[in-house]
C-alpha cells in the first residue's frame, strides 16, 4: 500500500489507493527506513526574496512608489512655503528695523511707541476677524463665532501678559546697566529658545544644530560691537544697581524663549485646534490693554496723548502688525527655532541697508561677524544629521523593508517546506 499526502491536505486511508497531484520537481528525497521523505530544495538565495517576483509584489511596489511621490511632492511643497513665509518675516524684519531707525535717528519723531504697538494690535484684531468672518460657512453669523473665540482666549491672555512683563523687565533693565550690556545678554534669547523647545516640546537636537546655535550667538554678538563697544553706550546709568538690571534682562529673554515655545505649543498641540486667525485674534484683543495700561504710564510720550503721529508711524503700525502675524504664519509652517534664525538673519540685512540708505555703521568685524551670521544659519538649516539616539535613515529604512518582505518570506516557506511521505 502507497499513501501520498501533504501536511496541509489529508485523504481519509482507504483500501484503494489515493494518489494526490505531484509536488514541483525541485526536492531532494531522503530514505530513512520504509520512508522517503521529501524536502525543498533550498538556493543560496532562498532568503533574498524580490518583492517584485510576483504580480501581488509588483502592485505593492507601484503602491509604494506612488505614495513615496506624493509624499515627496506634500514635503516639497509646505517647505516651499515655510521658506516663503520665513523669507517674508525676514523682509518685515528689515524695513520695520531701518524705517523705526529712520523715523526716530533721522526725523527724530517723539510719537509714543506704546500708541503705535497700540495700533498694531487694533489693526491685527480688524484684519483676523474679518479674516475669520470670512470662512464662516454662508448663512451663519460671524459675530457669534467672535464671541466665542473671544471667550476661549485665556491662552492667549497668558502670553498677552508674558509680553507685557517683558516690556516692563527691560525698562527695569535699560534703567539700571547700560545699553551694550542689555544688547550683549539679548542675545541669548536664540538659546533660551532651543532649550524651552527641549524641555517643553521635547524636541532633540544634533550636536551640530547646537554648534550652529552657539556660533549664532556669538556671531550677532559681534556684530552688535558697535553698541557694547561704545564709550557712550557702555556707560551704566547713574544711580543704578547693575545687579538688578542684570537679573531683569536674564529673566526677560528667559520668559522670551519661553513664550515663542508656548506659542508655539498652543497653536500646534492645543485640543481646541483653533487656526492661526482665531489665535492673532485673541493675542491682539487681550494685548490691547495692556498696551493701553502702558500709554497711561508713559502719560503718551513726550508730546502727550495721541500727538507726534505722522505717515512713518502709521507705516510702522503696518509692519508691526504683519509682523505679529508673520510670526504666527512662521510658527505654524516652521518652528519658533526657525523663526528666531529669520528674525536674526533680519539685523544683518537691517544694517547692510541702514548703511547704504542712512549711512550707518558697517565696521570690517561687522562684515566678518555677518558672514558668520549666515554660514551658521545655513548650517543649522541644511543639518541632515539624526538628532540624538534616532536611527539613521538608512538603517530605519532596511528594518521597514525587512518587516514587509517577513510575511512573504513566511509564507513561501510554508509552501515550499511540505512533506511528502510515501509508505
Amino acid at each position: 500500500m502507497q499513501l501520498s499526502f501533504y501536511s496541509r491536505i489529508s485523504q481519509p486511508d482507504s483500501m484503494s489507493t489515493t494518489s494526490l497531484s505531484p509536488r514541483p520537481h525541485n526536492r531532494r528525497v531522503m530514505q530513512t527506513g520504509s520512508f522517503e521523505v521529501s524536502t525543498p530544495k533550498r538556493s543560496p538565495s532562498h532568503n533574498n526574496i524580490s518583492i517584485g517576483d510576483d504580480h501581488n509584489g509588483s502592485l505593492v511596489r507601484k503602491d509604494s512608489d506612488k505614495l513615496k511621490k506624493s509624499e515627496s511632492q506634500t514635503f516639497f511643497k509646505m517647505n516651499s512655503i515655510k521658506f516663503l513665509v520665513l523669507m517674508v518675516l525676514c523682509l518685515q524684519n528689515t524695513f520695520f528695523t531701518v524705517m523705526r531707525r529712520y523715523s526716530l535717528g533721522v526725523l527724530r519723531e517723539k510719537y509714543s511707541k506704546y500708541e503705535v504697538l497700540l495700533a498694531a494690535e487694533v489693526i491685527k484684531v480688524v484684519f483676523s476677524a474679518f479674516q475669520i468672518a470670512g470662512a464662516v460657512p454662508q448663512g451663519e453669523q460671524a459675530l457669534p463665532k467672535l464671541k466665542y473665540i473671544l471667550r476661549r482666549s485665556s491662552k492667549m491672555g497668558i502670553l498677552a501678559l508674558i509680553y507685557g512683563a517683558m516690556n516692563i523687565l527691560s525698562f527695569v533693565s535699560l534703567r539700571n546697566i547700560s545699553a551694550g550690556i542689555f544688547t550683549i545678554f539679548a542675545q541669548l534669547k536664540i538659546l533660551t529658545t532651543a532649550v524651552s523647545s527641549s524641555i517643553i516640546l521635547r524636541r532633540s537636537y544634533s550636536w551640530t544644530k547646537w554648534r550652529a546655535l552657539i556660533s549664532l550667538m556669538l556671531g550677532v554678538l559681534l556684530f552688535s560691537e558697535p553698541i557694547w563697544n561704545n564709550a557712550d553706550m557702555s556707560k551704566n546709568p547713574e544711580g543704578g544697581n547693575v545687579f538688578l538690571g542684570t537679573v531683569a534682562v536674564l529673566i526677560e529673554v528667559s520668559l522670551s524663549g519661553f513664550a515663542s515655545i508656548y506659542f508655539e505649543k498652543v497653536i500646534k498641540t492645543d485640543p481646541e485646534q483653533m487656526g492661526i486667525w482665531e489665535r492673532n485674534y485673541q493675542l491682539a484683543f487681550t494685548s490691547i490693554p495692556i498696551y493701553i495700561g502702558f500709554i497711561l504710564w508713559d502719560k503718551g510720550g513726550e508730546e502727550g496723548f495721541g500727538r507726534g503721529w505722522s505717515v512713518t508711524a502709521g507705516l510702522l503700525s503696518l509692519l508691526g502688525a504683519a509682523g505679529g502675524l508673520l510670526v504666527a504664519l512662521s510658527i505654524k509652517h516652521g518652528d519658533s527655532i526657525l523663526k528666531t534664525l529669520a528674525t536674526t538673519g533680519a539685523i544683518v540685512f537691517s544694517a547692510l541697508l541702514d548703511h547704504f540708505v542712512l549711512g550707518g555703521p558697517l565696521t570690517s568685524v561687522m562684515c566678518i561677524a555677518g558672514v558668520q551670521v549666515i554660514l551658521s544659519i545655513c548650517n543649522y538649516t541644511f543639518d541632515v544629521s539624526p538628532p540624538e539616539n534616532t536611527p539613521l535613515p538608512f538603517e530605519k529604512r532596511a528594518r521597514d523593508d525587512l518587516e514587509e518582505a517577513q510575511p512573504l518570506t513566511d509564507m513561501k516557506d510554508e509552501e515550499n517546506d511540505l512533506p511528502t511521505k510515501s509508505v
